[in-house]
């Protein structure tokens, strides 16, 4: 028996890296699985693969920004399945620049991604998990949140999640919803990628440094963060509440 056996998932920005390890380890544990994402190609791709499988699981096109189709992915779950038992809100974007160019857009792009979006698929959600007596949030915020240079935007945004959340485990603890919250350090993902790409530096390299800074010597990987979510969706967290789980390979801070 798995340790989600029986829940019902909706995973943000399940198309690829984080997201898309995370909907397939809650699957594989037994939950049945809305991968949502921007990009409804990345996201059939990623649930055809669970369904392949014999998991139950199914893609929804949704923009984390917009209010109206949050609400709808939310009801589809609920038309289809009857219940949401677990959120992650994993959907994320970089606009990575140096505060003096850092623009407008790239400003607010990144905070209503991370911010607002994180805030209306947890308005969404809550209020089946509070009619039912059971739910878990899981956000997933970064160990940019203590701060990174050229990152002013995703690190306010990522510290941002951090209260949100212990604001949401105030609130919804009553009424068996917990909050938390994961906080990767260096990933293995396209994003990261994306980053050598911009910085000029070929992968291999740019990843042999990195790991050359974290304690376990290796970089992470989706599966590493898939793991930690799971614990914190899984029955066995009830009393795990309002905290950040650093996935870091070290002591974070």
């Amino acid at each position: 028996m798995g340790r989600v056996e029986g829940r019902v998932a909706l995973v943000t920005g399940a198309g690829r890296g984080i997201g898309r390890a995370t909907a397939g380890r809650l699957a594989r544990e037994g939950a049945r699985v809305c991968l949502a994402d921007v990009d409804a190609g990345v996201a059939s791709a990623a649930a055809a693969q669970l369904v392949d499988e014999g998991l139950d699981a199914f893609a929804a096109r949704m923009d984390v920004t917009a209010r109206t189709e949050v609400e709808a992915v939310v009801g589809q779950v609920l038309e289809r399945y009857g219940r949401l038992d677990i959120l992650v809100n994993n959907a994320g974007i970089v606009r990575d620049n140096l505060l003096y160019r850092m623009g407008d857009e790239e400003w607010r792009q990144v905070l209503n991604v991370h911010l607002t979006g994180a805030f209306l698929c947890s308005r969404a959600a809550q209020r089946p998990m509070v009619e039912s007596g059971y739910g878990r949030i899981v956000s997933v915020s970064s160990l940019s949140a203590l701060g990174n240079r050229g990152q002013a935007n995703y690190a306010a945004a990522k510290a941002g999640l951090l209260g949100f959340t212990r604001t949401l485990a105030l609130e919804l603890g009553p009424y068996g919803v917990t909050a938390n919250a994961v906080a990767p350090g260096f990933i293995e993902t396209e994003m990261t990628r994306a980053t050598a790409e911009r910085l000029g530096v070929p992968w291999e390299e740019f990843a042999a440094r990195r790991a050359e800074q974290i304690p376990v010597r290796r970089a992470g990987r989706p599966e590493d963060v898939a793991a930690a979510i799971l614990f914190l969706a899984s029955e066995e967290a009830g009393f795990v509440n309002g905290q950040v789980l650093y996935v870091t390979g070290g002591p974070a801070g």
